[in-house]
């Protein structure tokens, strides 16, 4: 009874010295393995008398369970002081102020064509859609653009090279007429056409990159159709909105005259600011004009009854204009040092 009385105290000794979950286990080998030292007392039972084998198996197993209840309460000691350090190695600061999350915002091409829809809907616009992949008919012959017409040369047009007759759209134009024949087509069955007031923003390509132009990049294009619509309506909407857009009422607004296939006469836009980087510098902004007669048939609408104007602008123009950014290709970069200016 002393040996095992002993046996029990160097065990729980032992135990308790031992930090490491593998040192625990080979301690463990010692007393409760095949070759441990309790096994070897049960090994000796055999030779004890009857009465005395009884009393001292009793001894033997009692140790047996003190010992493992012992060893089982030093695994749990020891995997929570490796818990403990765990967490402490990496635990939070909750004094430190929280990372939080980045703070997104629209694209300022998107801040523009929202702007510019808005000012456009408070006068009476509609906004209208049409595809990218366009006919060479929408977007060349039924404006009016002959066939050799430099801009329908593959030096400057995105066409497909499987699909013959189709191309990406060089501008926002085409939706102009696929609008006036389905307008058309809605209310042939009035004596009166409604008049037709929409804008037309979406992408276009074009072959043409620098600091300036992008193969791809936005405009926006309107339209106005109606009974007596007139070159000085024209200018009252386009002068109104531009001054409205730049919030300015000192901007200078000249029409120069020009050139377009799809518009008779024609003008360009020109701006002047009169204070800022640019005063009194004359920028070109936007090209317009009274819609060709041709134009008109085209969409199925009557020119000796009906008359109307188009313009088109850069939206992308239009936005580094007004954040003053002096680069094009920083609108697509997707650089969170520019974009972020804009949240």
């Amino acid at each position: 009874m002393l040996n095992i009385e002993q046996l029990i105290a160097a065990a729980t000794s032992e135990f308790a010295g031992i930090t490491d979950a593998a040192q625990l286990e080979q301690a463990k080998a010692r007393y409760l393995g095949k070759s441990g030292s309790l096994t070897e007392l049960l090994k000796g039972l055999g030779k004890l008398p009857a009465d005395e084998r009884r009393t001292t198996g009793a001894s033997i197993n009692r140790a047996k369970d003190q010992i493992e209840a012992t060893l089982n309460s030093r695994r749990e000691a020891i995997k929570r002081a490796a818990l403990e350090t765990q967490l402490d190695v990496s635990a939070l600061d909750i004094t430190l102020p929280g990372r939080g999350r980045g703070r997104g915002g629209l694209h300022p091409a998107m801040r523009t064509l929202e702007r510019i829809e808005q000012l456009f809907r408070s006068i009476g616009f509609e906004v209208a859609d049409g595809p990218e992949i366009e006919a060479d008919w929408y977007n060349f012959t039924a404006l009016n653009t002959p066939e050799n017409h430099p801009a329908r040369s593959m030096h400057d047009t995105f066409y497909l090279e499987k699909a013959p007759g189709l191309l990406l759209r060089t501008h926002t134009s085409p939706v102009q007429i696929r609008y006036m024949q389905t307008h058309v087509a809605q209310h042939n069955h009035l004596e009166q056409m409604p008049e037709i007031r929409i804008i037309a923003p979406g992408r276009v390509y074009r072959v043409d990159s620098d600091a300036t132009h992008s193969p791809m990049f936005h405009q926006i294009e309107g339209l106005w159709v109606g009974e007596n619509v007139s070159f000085a309506d024209l200018k009252g909407v386009v002068a109104d909105f531009l001054r409205r857009f730049f919030e300015s009422d000192d901007l200078k607004v000249r029409f120069r005259p020009s050139f377009f296939p799809f518009t008779e006469p024609s003008a360009e836009i020109d701006v002047a600011f009169m204070s800022g980087a640019m005063e009194g510098r004359w920028l070109e902004i936007a090209g317009c004009g009274m819609v060709h007669p041709k134009v008109l048939r085209h969409g199925g609408i009557d020119p000796e009854r009906y008359s109307g104007f188009a313009f088109g602008m850069g939206l992308d123009r239009l936005t580094m204009l007004r954040y003053g950014i002096d680069d094009l290709r920083l609108f697509f970069e997707n650089d969170l040092r520019f974009l972020s200016q804009f949240c």
